[in-house]
């Protein structure tokens, strides 16, 4: 008897011709780390939902989602383009560009969104929970243009329009079991992903590592460990008092925290409501480039800016966080240049490196927003015989999706066996009897009907 390892892709989306190069093809069977990603222990905040933990799975489908223009009523607009990776998921661009205009304020930098005990999003913080916001942004007129008004389609209509998507739903099939495409698992995808997006590879983690935050570190200069104590010590201490917002190592908002003194629209007048930030983290890229302008309204270029802001704050206003208030007026730090350069120095130890280029954040679509998906590579079977008659099937398949496991001893008549799902890792494994005489097997798979 003859058993011969063979695998038969039924489905590709796009096209049922694999392309050899990897740009634009996405392999289902070989999903990346996004569940256990490590993380240093002395990070403890989290703002994840328990019904909405990380999945390799969610998340893959949630890093397709964040990068396809199709989200958007023209075909042109996607999550990525005003969050670009190689900016720390921000925008150069003061307001980024949607589908009919621009926005009201400034992509806010989307690293390390998960540690937080801040669970609220926007820069007014009017979405309840990172899932509530994802989806706000699609369902924007001027941003992705699915808002159901002014001549919009609706959200329902998004709906269909990736049900049409082969690809997608195997994924929703992959990620929540049936290929129901609704509003929530969209949100939950799209949160995922982001929540995945972490970046503790700097300077700072790398001092943190050995020392507490009160102790010089050892790879700090002497400027950078000058910078880190301005930057922990209130003013009455002699320090710029920022950890009362910014609490290390996370470097996160505290939710408590009100306006910071910005006061400005991009549109013109003025705006209280701005209550949120990102974290302190990646402020700038890994070489010291701006990954864009500060502030909700893009009007710090650079963080001697920023730093001179907080200085001296510029002017009152009734949300004025009363931690940026002084004795008798509003804060003024008095720093001198060599104290706001410090300042600046520490700052910059705060920017990781493997961020903005790692592929699982990544674009998976190709120059011209093809995608092409593997669900079951053509190597992906292994049959070995065994010595009571019976051969063991093994297969790395895409994980959480049902295959249909054939025979056939001429290649052209198959006879199902049975059906076989593959484990969260994707993994099938499964002894069959055998037949005299020459067996040839294959898995397939078929998309289910919606």
């Amino acid at each position: 008897m003859q058993i011969l390892p063979y695998a038969v892709v039924v489905f590709m989306s796009l096209s049922h011709q694999l392309a050899q190069a990897q740009d634009g093809v996405l392999d289902l069977s070989a999903l990346q780390n996004y569940a256990n990603q490590t993380k240093p222990t002395y990070i403890t905040r989290d703002n994840t939902p328990p019904n909405n933990r990380i999945t390799n799975a969610g998340a893959t489908l949630g890093r397709v989602l964040f990068h396809d223009r199709r989200l958007s009523r023209t075909d042109s607009v996607s999550c990525s383009s005003c969050h670009r990776q190689e900016r720390a998921f921000s925008d150069t661009a003061t307001a980024s560009v949607g589908v009919n205009g621009t926005t009201g304020r400034h992509s806010m930098r989307l690293i390390n969104s998960r540690f937080s005990a801040e669970a609220k999003f926007f820069w007014d913080e009017r979405a309840t929970s990172l899932e509530n916001q994802t989806s706000q942004p699609i369902q924007d007129h001027k941003e992705m243009g699915f808002s159901g008004t002014s001549g919009d389609p609706a959200f329902a209509d998004l709906v269909t329009k990736l049900n049409a998507i082969p690809e997608y739903r195997v994924m929703f099939t992959m990620t929540f079991g049936s290929t129901a495409i609704t509003e929530t698992r969209i949100q939950q995808a799209l949160s995922q992903f982001i929540r995945s997006i972490q970046s503790f590879d700097s300077k700072y983690d790398a001092g943190r590592a050995v020392a507490d935050d009160g102790q010089p570190f050892t790879n700090f200069t002497a400027q950078e460990n000058a910078g880190k104590l301005l930057f922990l010590n209130p003013p009455p201490q002699g320090g710029a008092g920022c950890a009362a917002c910014h609490a290390p190592p996370e470097f996160a908002i505290d939710p408590n925290s009100r306006n910071n003194g910005a006061t400005g629209n991009i549109a013109g007048g003025t705006d209280l409501t701005n209550t949120r930030s990102p974290s302190l983290r990646d402020l700038v890229g890994p070489g010291g480039q701006s990954n864009g302008a500060f502030m909700h309204d893009g009007s710090l270029a650079t963080l001697a800016q920023v730093i001179n802001h907080y200085n001296q704050i510029p002017a009152n206003n009734t949300n004025l966080d009363n931690r940026l208030r002084g004795p008798g007026g509003l804060q003024n730090l008095n720093l001198s240049q060599t104290q706001k350069d410090n300042l600046a120095a520490f700052l910059r130890t705060l920017s990781g490196v493997n961020v903005y280029t790692d592929e699982k954040w990544a674009n998976p679509f190709n120059a011209t927003h093809q995608l092409q998906v593997i669900i079951l590579p053509a190597d992906a079977v292994t049959v070995v015989k065994n010595t009571n008659n019976t051969a063991t099937i093994l297969c790395q398949a895409a994980p959480n999706l049902s295959y249909q496991l054939q025979s056939s001893s001429d290649l052209i008549t198959w006879d199902d066996i049975l059906t076989l799902a593959a484990d969260a890792t994707g993994k099938i494994e499964r002894t069959i009897a055998t037949s005299e005489g020459q067996q040839f097997y294959r898995f397939i798979y078929t998309l289910p009907e919606s």
